[in-house]
């Protein structure tokens, strides 16, 4: 019985050193078709991804990553007009993120991205959300994925740029420059504001042109502005001269940008 039990003994130690090695699952959402509904958010999930598949129905027209490995899919319906972001920076992989309406063969590309993306979504619409591995660290397939998906506020809208020029200008009779002047203010969420001013002036047969620039403060007051303006080709003089002058406000929400033309007076 004893050199039974050793021999049996033997055998199992043989077979579990010959064992290849335990397979992570598939994870349970591997396919549109067992999609990870998102119930309400914040959301947050931890998958790992190292043996998810990719199929026909991992792919949304409209997205083009360099590969599309390990993809795993959830689904989210938008209890409000919301702006949604989905964050996948700490997964231990380059994860993409591809966002769209619709299902299989027939989706409505809304948006995708390396490792988070931002939309809009309106409320009552379902969202498929598409992540996979695109091989921007040099390989596949899969690893942790985390994932979260929340609201974010949306940007301010961009700000209202108001300038205006002043009907007297100066000319310098040594160098030729023009100096240009006015006021600028801004209303809403602004880093700074630029104000060109592209200036004309017949002297003689000759049309004397030139460009100027500054930057300016943008914080809801009126701020007074100067540019000297460089010709191009000659040199200003006293009398006339056609002003375009452009100001651009730009903040956390965009550009804004307002314009004036107009005749100013060049004098000493």
């Amino acid at each position: 019985m004893k050199r039974f039990g050793f021999l049996t003994s033997l055998l199992i130690a043989g077979s579990l050193a010959f064992a290849g090695p335990v397979l992570a699952a598939a994870p349970t959402n591997d396919t549109y078709a067992s999609r990870t509904v998102i119930g309400s958010i914040p959301f947050s999930d931890s998958v790992d991804t190292t043996q998810a598949t990719t199929d026909a129905d991992d792919v949304v027209p409209g997205c083009v990553p360099p590969a599309r490995d390990a993809s795993v899919w959830y689904e989210l319906t938008a209890a409000s007009d919301r702006t949604i972001e989905v964050i996948t920076k700490a997964s231990t992989y380059s994860a993409g993120v591809t966002v769209a309406t619709g299902s299989p063969g027939s989706f409505a590309f809304v948006t995708c991205g390396p490792t988070s993306v931002t939309f809009d979504a309106s409320a009552g619409v379902t969202y498929a959300i598409l992540v996979f591995d695109h091989q921007a660290d040099g390989g596949g397939n899969g690893g942790t994925l985390e994932i979260t998906v929340d609201e974010v506020a949306p940007p301010p809208p961009p700000p209202v740029v108001d300038v205006k020029v002043d009907p007297v200008g100066r000319f310098n009779a040594r160098t030729g420059s023009a100096t240009i002047t006015g006021t600028i203010s801004c209303t809403g969420t602004a880093d700074g504001a630029s104000i060109d001013v592209q200036l004309r002036q017949t002297v003689g047969r000759f049309v004397i042109t030139g460009f100027g620039s500054v930057q300016s403060l943008c914080d809801g007051t009126a701020r007074a502005w100067s540019v000297e303006v460089i010709a191009d080709n000659g040199l200003f003089k006293g009398g006339r001269a056609a002003a375009v002058t452009s100001a651009f406000a730009f903040g956390p929400g965009g550009f804004g940008t307002d314009s004036e033309e107009g005749t100013v007076t060049l004098r000493r």
